[in-house]
Order: structure tokens, then sequence, then C-alpha cells
């Protein structure tokens, strides 16, 4: 599974990315041939949205999620694809 994680007016530091592969390696458990995942991590004012373009093999899934935690909205966007 090839991971590109990118950041829209935020810095995307290793423990962050880390964080979010730990949590994207359920995926093989529900989604077979997972090719790649492109996330984008952004904040706005309070608000931290992270968005999830997900290529499988004959299908592409889109989810995003929102909080005012970085790590909670990646949680609850982990959620929504479980």
């Amino acid at each position: 599974m090839n991971l590109q994680v990118t950041g829209h007016h935020l810095e995307v530091t290793p423990s962050l990315r880390e964080y979010l592969a730990g949590k994207l390696d359920r995926l093989p458990r529900h989604f077979d041939h997972v090719i790649d995942v492109s996330v984008i991590l952004s904040t706005q004012r309070e608000q931290r949205r992270i968005e999830a373009n997900i290529h499988l093999s004959g299908k592409n899934l889109f989810a995003e999620s929102l909080d005012t935690d970085m790590h909670a909205a990646i949680d609850a966007l982990i959620d929504k694809l479980d």
C-alpha cells in the first residue's frame, strides 16, 4: 500500500505520519488489494480536517472527518472506514 500524506496550512510531522500509518494498517482487514491511499491534512481556524482517497482494485473510496484535534479527526476517519 502506497501512502501519500499532504499537509495544507499544517506541517506533517513524522509522529503524525506514523500515527496515521498505524491506523491505516487496519484497511487490509476490510478491503482486498489496497493500491494506494492519498491523505490531506488541513487546518482552518479551530477545525482540523482529514480527507482520504483510497484506491482499491476496481473502486475508489473517499472519506473525510472534522474535529478540533487532529488525532481525534484521524480516529473518526478510521471509524468511518471500518
